[in-house]
């Protein structure tokens, strides 16, 4: 993991997008790079054109200036509220010890400037919800649903708080994100020092085939020097992991975003989904 790409919005979220993005970042030895995307509908400029045909023929030449000086001065605030939230960003950074890191400050859509930076990254960081975090506070927000669904990337979903991470849990089914998810920790011997929790939810019909899974999974943690806690439990996923997650004092969670049940590329896997909403620990998601 060379490059990682911290998605900030200013929200209430961003304090611990910069600071979870800081342990990966201290963790791998990587490059950070802080994205804020300036929404283009609060940049675009009233014409006097557009301005005439909407308030009649008679309107004066001074009231058309004023609303044309309204939207140059909107469009100034938003370029120095862009600046103060990257601003805060390195400050943030630098109290956490990073210092190889770069402020981009862009125009448009996040979701479509993405494609720009995420070939170039490793990890994505963003928060679960964005500007918009004290609405609707049981949904996801509109650019976190959509950039984890299309990311070709892992993203690292947090959540309002941070906690230092000590205990990974590795929720794990045996599908291909599922095996990404532990090929990735495979690679990383970083981790060595944290605890390592694998777990497996199964239906009372298929215990055997899940536990063989789990022991294979096992087998491949430990032979890369990894010491897991593994445990297979019957029930509901979302319940099962949500429950082991707080039973257990887990402060991250890896998973795959689809199991063996995906249907499409562009839907995530609905046991995800819940776990996005419901989690108060960050979600370490592979596709």
């Amino acid at each position: 993991m060379k490059n990682i790409l911290l998605c900030t919005d200013g929200s209430s979220f961003a304090e611990n997008i910069y600071k979870y993005g800081a342990w990966f970042a201290q963790k791998f030895h990587a490059h950070i790079n802080v994205l804020f995307v300036t929404d283009i509908r609060s940049q675009k400029l009233v014409s006097t054109d557009n301005l005439s045909g909407s308030i009649g023929l008679g309107a004066s030449e001074q009231l058309l200036h004023e609303l044309v000086e309204l939207e140059h001065q909107k469009a100034k605030l938003n370029n120095q509220r862009a600046r103060l939230i990257l601003q805060n960003a390195g400050a943030t950074l630098k109290a956490e010890g990073i210092t190889d890191f770069k402020l981009t400050n862009k125009t448009g859509f996040l979701v479509d400037c993405l494609d720009e930076f995420e070939k170039d990254s490793d990890l994505i960081v963003l928060g679960k919800r964005g500007e918009a975090v004290d609405f609707a506070s049981g949904h996801l927000g509109a650019n976190v649903d959509r950039i984890v669904r299309s990311s070709k990337k892992p993203c690292l979903v947090i959540p309002r708080e941070f906690k230092q991470i000590s205990r990974i849990l590795v929720a794990y089914d045996g599908s291909p994100t599922g095996k990404k998810v532990l090929q990735f920790l495979v690679d990383s011997p970083v981790f060595h020092n944290l605890e390592i929790h694998l777990l497996t939810v199964t239906k009372s019909n298929s215990v055997t085939t899940e536990m063989d899974r789990l022991n294979e999974a096992k087998e491949q943690l430990e032979r890369a020097n990894f010491e897991p806690i593994c445990r297979l439990l019957p029930g509901e996923t979302e319940t099962a992991i949500a429950n082991y997650i707080s039973q257990h004092n887990i402060n991250l969670l890896l998973m795959g975003t689809y199991g063996h049940r995906r249907i499409r590329n562009l839907v995530i896997g609905t046991t995800t989904a819940q776990l996005l909403r419901s989690s108060n620990i960050p979600i370490l998601l592979f596709r």
